[in-house]
Order: C-alpha cells, then structure tokens, then sequence
C-alpha cells in the first residue's frame, strides 16, 4: 500500500463508539503510523493505492462532543463503518449494540462494516475476549478485528477493511 499524490475514488468512512474507546488514536495512527493520545483529529483524507487503485478516503470520526446531535446525518453518505470498543471497557462493548441499531436505521442499506475490538495491547485489563467479539460480529454479520492504536496492531487492516 502506498501514498498517491492524486485522487482517485472517494470512499467515506466513519469511526464511531463511545467516547475514550481509541477511536481519534487509531486515526491518527493510520494516518502517521505511530501512536499519540490525542482527542482532536475529527475529520482526515487519506490518499491510498489498494490493489492497484488510487482511493481517497475520507475518514470522520464521530466521537467528537461536536459530532454527537448531528452523527446520524453522516451515517447515509458513508461507504465504511468502524464500530470500535474499548476491550478493557465492557461498558463500551455493550454499547455497541446501540450504536449498531442506530447505524441500521439511519446508514445507507449494503454499508460495509467492521467492529473492532481496540486497546488489544492491554491484555492485563482485558475484560472483552476476542471470543466475546468475534461472536457480536457474527450476530451482527459483520467483519471483526482486534487493533492497537498504541502498538500499531492491524491498524491499516482495519480501514482497508472498509476500503
């Protein structure tokens, strides 16, 4: 995969979950492929080549306070969703059930979707298995990945899920 300087097809992607799940980390780590703990990147583009056409993503993180009344009118223009959780946070786990729902009434039908299960690098503050999540993806008939922002752990992967 490498960076293109020109612009091919654009694909909309959104990040969303609950606030303090990684969401800002894992963009800025697909972006610069290293980790910062940062809480203000809302909006990126991202030029990719991926089997050998040029994408330009356009990636919204919805986590942001300034997002949340307005986030479902970004959910019919997008072409990927993330769905992340927190794996040390079964709060946000179970929350993704919300989010899900919501996704499923307001995105555009065929959106493509994954749920991830981020901070995988905290194995000692496990409290989500990777079985836990393996299984609410296939409920929900959607792909399913572990990341780390901070090890830099199937970051890429994950948007290229969406890509």
């Amino acid at each position: 995969v490498s960076k293109s300087a020109t612009y091919g097809d654009t694909i909309k992607l959104l990040l969303i979950g609950d606030i303090g799940v990684g969401k800002s980390a894992l963009l800025h780590c697909f972006k610069s492929d290293f980790f910062r703990d940062y809480t203000g990147i809302d909006f990126t583009i991202e030029n990719i080549e991926l089997d050998k056409k040029r994408l330009k993503l356009q990636i919204w993180n919805t986590g942001a306070e300034r997002f949340r009344m307005k986030i479902t009118a970004y959910y019919g223009i997008t072409m990927g969703i993330l769905l992340v959780y927190d794996i040390t946070d079964e709060r946000s786990f179970n929350n993704i059930r919300y989010w899900f729902s919501a996704v499923k009434i307001c995105a555009s039908e065929g959106v493509n979707i994954t749920l991830i299960g981020n901070k995988c690098d905290r194995v000692e503050k496990r409290e989500i298995s990777k079985e836990q999540g393996q299984a609410l993806a296939n409920e929900f008939k959607v792909k399913f990945l572990e990341t780390s922002a901070k090890a830099n752990i199937s970051v890429k992967e994950a948007f290229f899920t969406l890509a």
